[in-house]
């Protein structure tokens, strides 16, 4: 399985008994968080979306209220590839019918992105300013999927790029090679970014990844990834396609995003 996740990119972990005990757990909270008012701002995508960052009331460990921590297999391999780390909140990402319209503020060629592109991207990489230039703003050790709630497979499932986190990582590091430590942070990776993103598109096979409450799935930080269009025929309950997202980042920084495998 190591060799598999570093070779593609990403990884899929079978139903996992102590997950789904987490789930179960969890999911009263999500829930709550999605129709919290407080967290308005986060439904987007004219109702289709709702981001959720940062939705999840979870601690260190991955625990809600009276859950047990965050357990099973899943986890434990990431731990194992990349050391133990403390868990933020977790990003709890909802996809409803009708999925995907523009989003506010969105300009028709963005629109059209998230369309047919899936609105593919990498994590962390922040657009500044009125030219949306991007950095490494987070540099995230690893993506963790964990759905929430039941869905059919065609229900706007995760996409991934197989092998994109290859070009990517090699892109990244040959762009910021000669960079200072201290400036990483601030470093415009906007051009190297696109130019391989569009070798990505060209090269690697789009995977996508539909799973239930249960199962999970890691990603690679390099990754290109994104959100599939809700299919014509597909289903889920009145929660939609939820999904809880662990996202830590590396106590080493950017520098330790380009070089850790």
């Amino acid at each position: 399985m190591v060799g598999t996740f570093h070779n593609r990119g990403w990884v899929k972990f079978p139903y996992d008994g102590a997950l789904a005990h987490w789930v179960a757990h969890v999911l009263p909270a999500a829930q709550k968080a999605v129709d919290d008012p407080a967290n308005a701002q986060w439904h987007d995508c004219a109702g289709t979306w709702f981001i959720g960052v940062d939705a999840l009331d979870n601690d260190p460990q991955g625990r809600v209220g009276g859950s047990p921590a965050l357990s099973g297999a899943a986890i434990e391999f990431a731990h194992q590839q990349y050391g133990p780390l403390d868990l933020h909140k977790a990003q709890v990402s909802v996809i409803y019918p009708g999925y995907p319209q523009a989003r506010r503020g969105e300009n028709e060629a963005a629109a059209r992105y998230r369309a047919n592109r899936d609105a593919a991207h990498v994590d962390g990489l922040k657009p500044m300013g009125p030219d949306r230039r991007r950095r490494v703003d987070e540099p995230h050790a690893w993506i963790l999927g964990l759905p929430l709630t039941a869905a059919s497979a065609d229900a706007s499932p995760m996409v991934v790029w197989e092998g994109s986190h290859k070009i990517l990582g090699d892109a990244f590091r040959d762009a910021l090679k000669d960079v200072p430590p201290s400036e990483l942070v601030t470093a415009d990776v906007t051009d190297i970014y696109q130019s391989a993103r569009r070798e990505v598109f060209k090269t690697c096979p789009r995977i996508e990844l539909p799973a239930r409450p249960g199962e999970a799935y890691l990603l690679h930080r390099h990754s290109l990834h994104g959100v599939a269009p809700w299919g014509s025929e597909a289903s889920a309950g009145p929660d939609g396609r939820m999904i809880a997202y662990f996202r830590p980042e590396l106590p080493g920084g950017v520098a330790q995003w380009l070089e850790t495998p």
